[in-house]
C-alpha cells in the first residue's frame, strides 16, 4: 500500500483546507518545489498534487508553473488533479511531465471524456477523483451535491475503463479525525477498482487500519495535514 504525500496548491503556495471549504486555507509554505523534493527526500514513490484554484474555477497559472517546475525536478511520478476539464488540458499535464490526470467534476459531468481519454492516453494514466459526504458524490470543489451515489458512480467509471479511483470522504478531509476505512473497504469491494483513500488520516493508527482492509482492493492512502502539523514522519508513515 502506497503513502501518497499531498501538496495542495492554491496562489503558487502549499495549503491545506479543512472539509474542501476554500475560505479555510493554511499556508504551510512558499516553494512547493521544496517541499516536494522534502517528500521525495524521505521516501516518497509517489507525490499527489492539487490545483485548489483549478478546482474552484479559479486563476490557476501560478499553480501549473508551480507543476511544471515540481515535475522537472522530481524523478519519482506525480498525480494531478484539480480544475481538468478538456482533452487539452490533460494533453498539456501529460506533455509537462505528469504521470496521471486525476479527473473529478468533468468525470461525472462529461463521462465521454473519460472514455476518450482513457483510450487516448491509457487507463494507467486517467484516475478519478471521487469525493463524497453522506455516500453522495460532490463537484466543483466540493460544493455541490449531484445525489449520485459514490458505488453507482464508481461502477459507471469502471464500465468507461477506468482502473483506479482516489475517494474522499470530504467530512472527515483536514480534520485529522480518521479516513472512512469501512466506506472505504465497501467500494473496493463493489466495484473491484483499485482505491486510492483520502480525507483524514491523522495518525498511524488510521494507516494501519486501512492496511488491515488493503486486500479489499486499496492501492494506498493519501496524506497531507498530518505530516505537515508533524503528527508522524512520511518514514513512519511509510513503515506502518
Amino acid at each position: 500500500m502506497h503513502i501518497l504525500p499531498a501538496i495542495d496548491l492554491k496562489h503558487g503556495k502549499c495549503v491545506r483546507l479543512r472539509q474542501g471549504a476554500k475560505d479555510s486555507a493554511t499556508v504551510y509554505g512558499d516553494d512547493p518545489r521544496a517541499m516536494a523534493l522534502r517528500w521525495r527526500d524521505e521516501g516518497a514513490t509517489i507525490l499527489h498534487l492539487v490545483n485548489l484554484d483549478g478546482a474552484f474555477d479559479d486563476a490557476d497559472a501560478e499553480n501549473l508553473r508551480a507543476a511544471e517546475q515540481i515535475v522537472t525536478a522530481l524523478d519519482i511520478p506525480v498525480q494531478f488533479g484539480g480544475g481538468v476539464r478538456t482533452a487539452a488540458q490533460a494533453a498539456t499535464l501529460f506533455d509537462l511531465g505528469v504521470a496521471r490526470v486525476i479527473l473529478g467534476t468533468v468525470a461525472i459531468e462529461k463521462p465521454e471524456l473519460v472514455g476518450e481519454l482513457v483510450v487516448r492516453h491509457g487507463a494507467a494514466r486517467i484516475v478519478i477523483g471521487i469525493d463524497a459526504r453522506d455516500g453522495n458524490v460532490l463537484t466543483h470543489g466540493w460544493e455541490t451535491d449531484t445525489a449520485r451515489p459514490v458505488i453507482e458512480t464508481a461502477l459507471a467509471m469502471g464500465a468507461l475503463g477506468v482502473e483506479r479511483i482516489i475517494y474522499t470522504d470530504v467530512s472527515r478531509d483536514g480534520m485529522l479525525t480518521g479516513v472512512n476505512v469501512e466506506s472505504t473497504a465497501e467500494l473496493a469491494r463493489a466495484t473491484g477498482l483499485k482505491i486510492i483513500a483520502s480525507g483524514g488520516i491523522g495518525s498511524l493508527a488510521d494507516i494501519h487500519a486501512l492496511r488491515a482492509v488493503a486486500d479489499a482492493g486499496i492501492e494506498g492512502c493519501i496524506v497531507g495535514k498530518a505530516l505537515y502539523e508533524g503528527r508522524f514522519t512520511l518514514g513512519e508513515a511509510m513503515a506502518a
